[in-house]
């Protein structure tokens, strides 16, 4: 039963890792990350990711236009751009790295302190794309509630609002941080069931020949 569990335990753990490593890709090229109405034109939204700006009509549809420069974006964007390829890198790897060390897997049946390891580094790897997908996705956000609660921008000027990529990340991260520590929590449970399993075997198969003969195991 516990082998069991411990499976089912790194399967959801290397799901959510999987489901948070999808949505970091979506939220790095989601041209979402900020939205903008305009008070004096409702038929047209403004939305911005972090490669484009794009602007959203009723009746022409969706424009986008690519960012001429990388030194000429805000700092948060240029640093967000970085971290959530480093944080596609990392789940890549990561799921490489901990579907290598899954018991349900037959390759490396005897070598199982090395699919430990393998799990664990897979679990660190996990972590480290969770906070480098929710550090730049955080910045943004308050970087984007500092703006819009500016005393220095008249009011008149419209106001840079949450876009659905933010949400996104956020979802994420959390779940790349929560399948990173399933992985390391089957990981370093521990093996006594199958150990004393082990044990058992060993045991019997000393006593057997003795068994066969019709005489009593001798006690030391």
């Amino acid at each position: 039963m516990a082998l069991v569990f411990r499976a089912v335990i790194q399967f959801v753990g290397l799901l959510l890792s999987l489901l948070g490593w999808v949505l970091a890709i979506i939220t790095t090229y989601l041209p979402h990350w900020k939205n903008l109405n305009l008070d004096l034109n409702e038929m047209e939204n403004w939305t911005m990711g972090l490669w484009q700006t794009c602007v959203i009509q009723e009746e022409g549809g969706m424009q986008c236009k690519d960012f001429d420069s990388f030194l000429a974006l805000p700092v948060e964007l240029r640093i967000a751009r970085i971290l959530m390829f480093l944080s596609n890198g990392l789940g890549f790897l990561g799921l490489l790295v901990s579907g290598s060390g899954l018991d349900c897997l037959r390759i490396g049946e005897g070598q199982q302190e090395l699919k430990k390891r393998l799990l664990i580094l897979g679990g660190i790897l996990f972590w480290t794309a969770g906070i480098a997908a929710l550090v730049p996705v955080s910045w943004v956000a308050h970087m984007t509630v500092r703006e819009f609660w500016d005393e220095t921008i008249p009011e008149i000027v419209p106001r840079w609002e949450f876009g659905d990529a933010l949400f996104i990340g956020w979802f994420a991260g959390v779940s790349l941080l929560l399948g990173g520590c399933l992985l390391n929590w089957a990981a370093c449970s521990t093996l006594t069931p199958l150990a004393s399993g082990h044990y058992a075997v060993a045991e019997t198969q000393t006593q057997c020949p003795y068994l066969e003969n019709g005489t009593a195991d001798p006690k030391p």
